[in-house]
């Protein structure tokens, strides 16, 4: 058996890790079955955004008119639009590879591992063992139990990132984040796109004014069909013929492509983590304590697979815990996750940070809360947004900063303050009091916070 100091499982956030253990001379395994960097480089985040600045800059031009310009498109250069993209990202994970494969503290072991024992894992029939381990292997694509899907030729995000060509009509079955963004892209692209969503509401996770009046903006561009159950699905040509029920009332749609966004799972199962001792949750994910080690001393987990966030800055932030307790058992610190902020790259963006309306209700909590809209600010009249707003809540009585929750132009941008305001513990006097510039669309965050009755 190659044995080794530390084993890390998964090259996203976890190679952090791996690079401050070999930094400290220790012999480190570093296993991956697909390129290095993770999910977020090469078929989540990073090409995703790409690709959608892509979307943003096809959407300014085709309402260009609003703002007195008669502009047009002339042509998609669809191919270009993927080599800009995966160029540079698959290029940049080869390096990170390289650059691991030629420190002399790791060896990297490439391909899918399963536990065999307490930590041990065997990767295409080699077996490796550490007195530390690292599961940071991530998440897949969730593909739902649908009658006939093995007959036809579905995608989910992994695939629809790459299309080597655009695809005139998309059924996308989903009604999250993935959904949302994907439904963006391929629709100001030109693909004539149907999203199918079983719920109320997309975005559903999202304060409720935020996911209504996003599934508003949403009718007016696609094809959506909410209150929906998919009954079958069947080859239909080269595409897809998808038997449904929407509010009790059976119909079909046929599409070019099916795009399955119905969320994510844990790879926990296929590392066959329960050979190792290690324990999940209902969910699937690994279970870790409040400085992310497992029930096994010694062995440690970060990122989408313990399923707290599924977000790379979440991971980020765990890899730097991680590094320290695993160092430093004596002086082990919990991790602070307040203010976890949170975005939608869709059109309009969505951003937030803290609990929604709802959740203060559920949970009891004491809170006031205001909106305001874009258009009431100058710079949100100026550029004709007129389905943003900022909604804020606060503790009436310590004016605590509760959530944030906007949507509309650059939300992502804008709830940073709010985000970096909470993880200092400040008040709603930080905003209020602060000077801001006029005219700027932040103005309009300082209005909602304004509005609160404290």
């Amino acid at each position: 058996m190659n044995a080794f100091d530390l084993m890390v499982i998964g090259t996203g956030s976890g190679l952090d890790v791996a690079s401050d253990a070999a930094e400290k001379g220790l012999s480190v395994a570093v296993v991956e079955e697909g390129p290095f960097s993770g999910t977020c480089h090469n078929r989540g985040c990073i090409p995703s955004k790409m690709l959608i600045h892509s979307a943003d800059v096809m959407e300014t031009i085709r309402t260009s008119d609003r703002f007195g310009i008669n502009a047009s498109v002339q042509s998609v250069d669809w191919p270009g639009i993927m080599r800009r993209v995966f160029t540079d990202i698959d290029e940049e994970a080869a390096e990170i590879e390289e650059a691991n494969r030629s420190n002399p503290n790791i060896t990297v072991f490439k391909g899918s591992g399963q536990f065999t024992g307490p930590k041990t894992l065997e990767v295409n029939g080699e077996s490796i063992g550490a007195e530390t381990v690292l599961i940071a292997a991530g998440t897949r694509p969730m593909v739902p139990p649908i009658d006939g899907l093995d007959s036809v030729p579905y995608m989910t995000s992994d695939e629809a990132l790459r299309l080597t060509e655009q695809p005139e009509s998309m059924i996308i079955v989903g009604g999250g984040y993935i959904a949302a963004e994907m439904a963006h892209f391929y629709g100001a692209m030109g693909t004539d796109v149907t999203i199918v969503n079983r719920g109320a509401n997309l975005l559903r996770m999202q304060d409720h004014q935020i996911s209504r009046r996003f599934t508003e903006v949403a009718q007016s561009k696609f094809d959506v069909r909410l209150h929906s159950q998919i009954l079958s699905v069947a080859p239909d040509g080269n595409g897809v013929r998808m038997e449904m029920s929407t509010n009790g009332g059976a119909n079909t749609l046929v599409a070019d492509k099916l795009l399955l966004a119905t969320g994510r799972i844990s790879n926990a199962d296929r590392l066959q983590v329960q050979n190792s001792g290690v324990e999940v949750d209902g969910r699937g994910f690994v279970s870790t304590n409040e400085y992310l080690e497992t029930n096994v001393p010694g062995v440690w987990a970060l990122g989408d697979i313990v399923g707290r966030y599924l977000l790379k800055h979440s991971a980020n932030l765990e890899a730097a815990y991680v590094g320290h307790n695993m160092f430093n058992p004596d002086n082990q610190v919990a991790v602070d996750y307040n203010a976890m902020p949170a975005s939608v790259f869709s059109s309009p963006q969505v951003a937030s940070v803290g609990i929604t309306e709802q959740e203060a209700e559920k949970t009891g909590t004491h809170y006031v809360a205001a909106t305001y809209d874009y258009s009431d600010t100058a710079y949100g009249a100026s550029i004709l947004d007129l389905d943003g707003f900022v909604k804020v809540l606060a503790d009436p009585e310590t004016r605590e900063i509760l959530g944030c929750h906007i949507i509309g132009t650059h939300a992502a941008m804008l709830i940073q303050e709010v985000a970096n305001a909470m993880r200092m513990h400040l008040t709603t006097d930080a905003v209020t009091q602060s000077i801001y510039v006029h005219p700027a669309l932040p103005e309009v965050v300082q209005r909602a916070f304004g509005e609160l009755e404290l």
